[in-house]
C-alpha cells in the first residue's frame, strides 16, 4: 500500500509551475518513494538531518528540486519544490535550505498527534 503524500505550505503550487516534463519526472521519484523505493535521481538532502531527500531535476539548463521527508509516519511529506538559481555554483542557495528547516518543525510536530 502507498504511503500517502502531503503537501506543506505552498510545495505544491510550487511543482505546477514546472515545466510538464519536469512534473512527470519528480511525480514518478515520488511514486516510487510511495513504495518504499528510491529513484535515480533522489539524493539526501544536506544540512538537515536524515530522512530528507531532495528530487533533482534538469530542463533546458535550468535546476529544479523537491524536497521531501519520509520518516515521518507513514506518510511523506513534501516540504518544498523550487527552482535552483544559486549565484554560488551548484550549492542550493541558503534561503531554499532555511525554508525547508522551518517546514519541519511543524512536520516532525505533527506526526505526535494522527
Amino acid at each position: 500500500m502507498p504511503r500517502e503524500v502531503v503537501w506543506i505550505g505552498d510545495s505544491k503550487k510550487q511543482l505546477k509551475a514546472f515545466p510538464k516534463e519536469t512534473q512527470r519526472s519528480m511525480g514518478g521519484a515520488l511514486m516510487l518513494a510511495q513504495f518504499g523505493g528510491t529513484a535515480d535521481n533522489v539524493k539526501p538532502f544536506k544540512g538537515v538531518g536524515s530522512g530528507v531527500f531532495e528530487i533533482v531535476e534538469s530542463h533546458h539548463k535550468n535546476a529544479y528540486r523537491m524536497v521531501y521527508g519520509v520518516q515521518i509516519g507513514e506518510k511523506i511529506y513534501v516540504l518544498h519544490a523550487f527552482q535552483k538559481k544559486s549565484k554560488t555554483g551548484i550549492k542550493t542557495p541558503k534561503s531554499d535550505v532555511d525554508l525547508v528547516k522551518q517546514q519541519q518543525f511543524p512536520v516532525s510536530f505533527a506526526h505526535l498527534t494522527d
